[in-house]
Order: structure tokens, then sequence, then C-alpha cells
């Protein structure tokens, strides 16, 4: 859907948590929203900007997202910013002081959690946000009120003059539902209202404007108490009360559906009194939430008697199978435990790069380097780590592989001393918070070797562009960043940066040595595009001869998943002992041409493919 065309009509709508998160920002009469890609919020921003009628930015980080909208905001539209859990995690500074000054236009943050960390390095829980900042937090349980709740949100925001929290899931923001949507909003910013006392947050304008925080999230805590967000739903074995909120009611609901539930859908500040009144009529309340147990604390620090991970676990979903074995605890009923089931042993398929990717030869090259120390980061080249290359050492942060490699170079002792240091990060990651640590690799002059890998895209998460790709969220080309210029910039001598084809692994594998022996910093920049975004064009594919494949393996240790070992047939020794004999076969269907399985294959046994049109699909045969 792009401004031109029509845009679904106020109907009933088969939406994900995302498309409904969306969808309702795009109808409150938003006029900015912003993000930065991050699975599992991504998708969010990107259904916004096929809306008409708003504008809609990749920002290069979450605490920038943050700032866009928070401007908007000043000048009294509604704005809207999205990121996942550990985004808020670099947002923070601005969202600790946003909550002190307040806001004018509606202001909606939505949070994904990845609860189970199925994409992310941790299962922080963002709820903590909202305690930490005095912001009030919104969960939905499905798609219809992930959409209802940013509606909400938007209203809570304005009347009590506050960011607000949609604390989302991997379990909302993916799953389906039906939503009743409605029309959009015509919401006319207000306009700039100069105060500096206000917006200029230096000691002396915050200190007075603490006493409002606190007074807003009084008053927050009281519309929390009668709030239609937060219900009861009603049950007649009152033996076990539960109090729950986001996908975790749903699963209390299938688990127990005869149990009474406190449903939060405004958690925080939590209404502590109705949640007393609820108590007294149940047996045991049990506490149920999805990660820490925040809320459970919260009600024992009231003097609410509850239960929670004490029989609940503290990590991933919580199922009703969880759920169940919960209960049995907390009843004292024998808990049989679920048997462990050894897994039928079978190839392994672990996680990988895709055919031709511009991060294979980089990793292949690695892997061949020995006495190095690799300081890795968040993209897809963290696969770097795993097999056939186990070419990574360390995955922090985003940007973490810059300070990691640093401190690696300052921190060795005798037993490293020969060692040498290279940090890997890409383009998008390099921007988001990559740039500050290669300036202080070269302000204190660190003797690191970086791995910029430039393929024009945020790769992991589905391809997205960036600010080195010349073009903006939808499409349009505007600058791209010269990273050459840019690491020059930031302190690296010129001839200290070198630009190549991460295709060409002589030259590649030339270039590391050569940098890792001088003690300076030093940038090599891949310049390769990601093979699934448009900006790349493949070749005519390979093939494998097998009267001429050996079976040394030196092509399969590149790491392309379109090569495959299979066994062509059994020699016998002179030993007398058969042998199976092994070779490779290229999948030419997925093969791109990119050479990489060429250049280390010594018995010149791989080849180009030629297509043969037919009626059939493209078949190919030898040279």
């Amino acid at each position: 859907m792009s401004a031109s065309q029509p845009v679904p009509a106020a109907a009933r709508l088969f939406l994900s948590g995302n498309e409904a998160v969306a969808r309702a920002v795009w109808e409150a009469g938003t006029r900015v929203a912003a993000a930065y890609p991050g699975t599992p919020s991504t998708e969010i921003l990107e259904v916004l900007a096929k809306y008409p009628d708003l504008y809609t930015e990749w920002s290069v980080n979450e605490k920038v997202a943050l700032e866009v909208a928070l401007g908007a905001s000043m000048v009294g539209a509604r704005a809207f910013c999205a990121m996942k859990h550990v985004g808020l995690n670099v947002a923070s500074d601005a969202l600790m002081t946003m909550t002190v000054t307040g806001t004018e236009g509606g202001l909606v943050i939505a949070v994904a959690d990845d609860v189970g960390m199925s994409s992310s390095q941790n299962e922080q829980d963002s709820r903590y946000w909202g305690r930490f900042a005095h912001l009030p937090v919104l969960e939905p349980a499905d798609s219809q009120e992930a959409y209802a709740m940013t509606r909400a949100a938007f209203e809570l925001s304005e009347r009590f003059r506050t960011p607000v929290i949609l604390r989302l899931t991997t379990r909302i923001c993916h799953v389906k539902g039906v939503v009743a949507a409605g029309a959009r909003e015509a919401v006319e910013p207000g306009g700039f209202k100069k105060d500096p006392r206000r917006w200029v947050m230096v000691p002396g304008n915050a200190k007075p404007r603490l006493p409002l925080m606190f007074e807003r999230e009084a008053a927050v805590r009281a519309e929390a108490e009668n709030s239609p967000l937060n219900f009861v739903v009603e049950g007649t074995d009152r033996r076990i009360g539960f109090v729950t909120s986001g996908p975790a009611f749903m699963h209390v609901r299938e688990a127990f559906p005869d149990a009474p539930v406190f449903k939060l859908g405004l958690s925080c500040p939590p209404p502590l009194e109705s949640l007393g009144k609820f108590a007294a009529t149940v047996d045991t309340v049990l506490v149920v939430e999805e990660t820490e147990p925040l809320l459970e604390t919260e009600l024992k620090a009231a003097g609410i008697a509850c239960h929670g991970k004490d029989v609940l676990p503290r990590t991933g979903e919580l199922t009703p199978d969880a759920l169940h074995l919960g209960v049995a605890r907390l009843r004292g009923e024998v808990v049989v435990e679920p048997e462990h089931v050894v897994p039928q042993q079978v190839f392994p398929r672990p996680p990988t790069m895709c055919v031709a990717c511009p991060h294979l030869g980089v990793y292949y090259t690695l892997s061949q380097m020995r006495n190095v120390m690799i300081a890795g980061d968040i993209g897809c080249y963290t696969l770097g780590a795993g097999h056939p290359w186990n070419a990574l050492d360390s995955c922090i942060s985003m940007g973490a592989s810059m300070g990691t490699a640093l401190g690696m170079d300052k921190g060795r002792g005798k037993v490293d001393e020969n060692k040498k240091v290279v940090a890997v990060i890409g383009d998008s990651t390099f921007m988001h918070m990559g740039m500050q640590g290669l300036l202080d690799i070269t302000w204190n002059r660190g003797n690191v070797t970086v791995l910029l890998l430039d393929n024009r895209a945020v790769g992991m998460t589905g391809g997205q562009d960036n600010p080195g790709s010349g073009r903006d969220l939808h499409g349009e080309e505007t600058t791209r960043v010269d990273f050459a210029k840019l690491c020059e910039a930031l302190g690296v001598k010129k001839e200290r940066i070198r630009v190549l084809d991460p295709y060409q692994l002589p030259v590649l594998f030339k270039a590391l040595r050569e940098e890792t022996k001088i003690e300076e910093p030093s940038v090599i920049i891949t310049d390769r595009p990601c093979v699934l975004i448009d900006h790349y064009a493949p070749t005519k594919p390979y093939l494998v001869k097998e009267d001429r494949c050996t079976g040394c393996g030196n092509c399969v240790d590149v790491g392309c998943p379109a090569i495959h070992v299979t066994r062509r047939d059994k020699e016998v020794k002179a030993s007398g002992k058969e042998v199976d004999l092994s070779f490779v076969r290229i999948d030419t269907s997925a093969c791109t041409g990119c050479g990489l399985c060429v250049q280390p294959c010594a018995p010149e046994a791989i080849i180009h493919a030629e297509p043969v049109q037919t009626l059939q699909p493209v078949q190919f045969v030898r040279k």
C-alpha cells in the first residue's frame, strides 16, 4: 500500500499485533513515527509507512527515533516510536528526561519484549521502565487489544501530558487475529509554546518539575483503579484467583477457564486497591507474569499475600502446560515433570548465512587465521560464531565490538601479547552505535583492525534501508554515507583504510594479514550488497565436475548452504578396508555465481553451469 493506494476502510481486518498497532497509530491522527528495526517490532513501522498522511522514518538508532518523536510532540503533534526491548536501553537517556518534561502532543512508545529469546541476546522485562521512569504502561493480550490500547494510549498521553509505553511481546507482535478497525481522526498540531523552564533541562529548571512528575504518577494511579482496561473475569472455582496481563492472560483462560482472573491492561502503576479487593474474594492469589516477579513483589510490598515465581518459571512464555505444573505445585500435588525425551540424532541444521552472503568470505578468511581475537557484533555476521567458521569470540550488544576490541588490546598480558585484535561490525550497526567506538579506538591509539561489513542493508531484520544504502524508508534516493571518508574523519589514517570486494578471497586475506601486522588502528571495508536486496545482481551458477572432485572439503569450509556433501561410491584400500568416497554438489537452483567456492578448490572441479531453456523450469547441465 502506498500513499496513492486506497486505505482499507473501517472494517473487521485480520491483523497481526504489529499491523494492529500500525493501524491504530494511523487512525489516531499521528503525524510523525520513527523507529529502528529490531525483531519482533520491525513490521510496525514497515506497515505504518504504507499509510498516507503521516511522516515515517527509519532512524539511525532508537535514541534518535525517540527524540524525533519527542520533537513532534513538542509542537503539539501526535507522535509514535517503536523498538525492541534492548532498543529502549539505547533510548533510555532521552526517556528518563522526557518523564520530567512531559509531553504536549500524544506520544506513544511501543516496546516489543522477546520473551523466550527467539531473536535476542537477553530476555529483559520492559515493564520496569514504567516504574523507573514513572510512566504508564499498557499491555495488550491480542491483536484487538493491541489496536484498542494504542488508541487509548494517545488519549492517556494527552490527558496526563506524559509518554505512554505500550508493552508488546513476540506472541502479540506476530500472531494474527480479527480486529474491528475504524477511521482516521483529524488531529491538528497545537503549535510550539516557548517555555524554556519546561523544555531546557538544566538543573535549575528540572528540579521544580520533579514534584509535577510525582503528581502525574499519582493521578495515573487513580486512573488505573477505575480504568476499563483493568477488569475482573468472574469464575466459579475460587480456590485460586489469577492476576495477569498481556498474552499470559490468554494462557490462563485456556488452562483454567473456571477460575477468576484480574486482567491488567493499564498495568503501571498497578491498581493496588482493586487488586487487594480481588484477593479477598479468592483463597489464593497467583500472579502470572512474563518474565520478572515485578507485580508479585509490588503486591507483597502492599501486604497482599500471593504466589508467583515460587511455583512458575522465570524465563520463557508461561504456556498452559507451565501453568498446570505451577498450580499443581501450589496445591501440593505430586508433580510429574515432563519426561525428558532424547531427540533423535539427525544431521544438524544450525542457523547459517544465505547462499552467496558477502560475509561468507570474511569468516572463511578469519577462520584460516591463527593467533587472533575477534570481537563480534549484532547482525547477520553474528552467525560467524557457528560452524564451519567458529570465527567470533564475543557478541554483547549493538556496537560493542569496538569497545570490546579496544579493551582486549589494552588489557592483554603476556599470554596474549602476540595475538592480533579484530573487530567485526556491519554497516547499520556501525552507524547505530559503532562510530563512537571507532573514535575511542583512534583517540586512545588502540591496536585494532576493524572489519566494516557494508552490505547496504539492515540484513538480520529483513533488509531495511539505512544511511549507507542511499535510500530512505520509502525507497526514495537520498544521501549515502561514504564509509571510507567517515572512518578517516573519525581518526583512521587514510592509508589504513581499504575498500575491497569480499568475494575476492586472496585480496581479503592479504589485506587482513597486512593490516593486523601494523600496530595502529585500521579499517577494512567490504563492499558487496546483501543477496536478498535489489542491489544484488546474481550471475551464472556453478556446478561440480564429479570426476575432478577429490572430496577435500575446501569449498565446504566457505560455509555456503548451496554446497552439499554426498557419497559417490566405495573404494577398497590396499589394506582391504572399504571406505566411502565423498564429493560435493552445488544446488544450482540456489547458487548465484559469487565464485567464493571456486577459489579454494585445488583440483578446479567447480565450473560454470549453463542454463538450458525448456518448457519446464530451468535445468542446468555441465559445460
